[in-house]
């Protein structure tokens, strides 16, 4: 397998669960301490070695753009008030090296069909995808334990994380014969999404992915599913047929930011040390 370069973020979402906070302003950009959401999505793609971020998104998401981009105006003070510190901080040296590129999903019909949309900049390479509601902290990240594993494997990976029987219907559950062993790492031989009764597991799909360039075969074939959106794990389903999947079982903390419960749960862990 060649070395995984590539990122795709998927950030056309409307983020409702967030208004009025997010009529204006994306979700992904709220503020987790004193960096945006998406931010530490992105730092966790370039410290395992992605070197493109593909952002997946709207015409409603151009402040995640700006983010991203040269203040020239903004740097230009900071650096004649002295305000080295800060200066830094809008101007991180570790994406220095990263390209930024934005594909526009005009309608949203699901993570499957924003997926898609980055087809024509993935080549014959497996590639990464993060969704940034779950922030995940863990060193090393989530991301560098999947390419590890898929490097490893030569297969795609799948992040998987335990999930009590009350909320498993809320996410996509995996079947393996693995599972017996109570190991980290299961070949799978089955996935639905969100099942609402008899799930194959209590192992879930979490956001973070390895996968092949092959998966954008599945996704133009799948079905549109319940509101004609076109469901990733549908496209996974369709995939295991003909290729080997893994899904690993990831060290570390996640937190749900796509709710306000584990968007309020991070905040207080990542900054219980500023009240200690």
């Amino acid at each position: 397998m060649k070395k995984i370069t590539k990122a795709v973020f998927p950030v056309a979402g409307l983020g409702t669960r967030f208004l009025p906070a997010t009529k204006a302003i994306p979700k992904e950009m709220l503020p987790v301490i004193d960096k945006p959401l998406i931010e530490y999505a992105v730092e966790e793609a370039v410290l395992a070695g992605i070197e493109e971020i593909i952002f997946i998104t709207s015409h409603t998401k151009r402040s995640i753009q700006d983010h991203f981009d040269k203040n020239l105006e903004l740097e230009e003070k900071l650096l004649k008030s002295d305000k080295i510190d800060a200066l830094q901080k809008i101007n991180r040296k570790i994406f220095q090296n990263t390209s930024f590129s934005y594909v526009r999903q005009k309608t949203q019909k699901g993570l499957g069909h924003a997926i898609l949309q980055a087809k024509h900049l993935i080549q014959d390479e497996s590639f990464a995808i993060l969704l940034a509601d779950d922030l995940i902290i863990n060193d090393p990240s989530a991301t560098q334990q999947l390419i590890n594993v898929a490097l490893k494997t030569n297969t795609s990976v799948i992040g998987l994380n335990k999930v009590p029987k009350e909320y498993i219907s809320r996410y996509g559950v995996i079947s393996s014969a693995d599972i017996p062993k109570q190991e980290k790492l299961f070949l799978l031989d089955g996935i639905i999404e969100k099942p609402q009764s008899n799930p194959p597991s209590n192992l879930a799909v979490f956001g973070r992915y390895v996968l092949s360039h092959h998966i954008f075969d599945y996704l133009e074939k799948v079905d549109p599913g319940v509101a004609g959106e076109i469901q990733l794990t549908d496209a996974i389903k369709l995939m295991l047929e003909d290729h080997d999947i893994h899904g690993y079982l990831y060290d570390g903390i996640k937190f749900d930011c796509g709710s306000k419960e584990g968007y309020v749960k991070a905040i207080a862990h990542l900054g219980s040390d500023l009240l200690s």
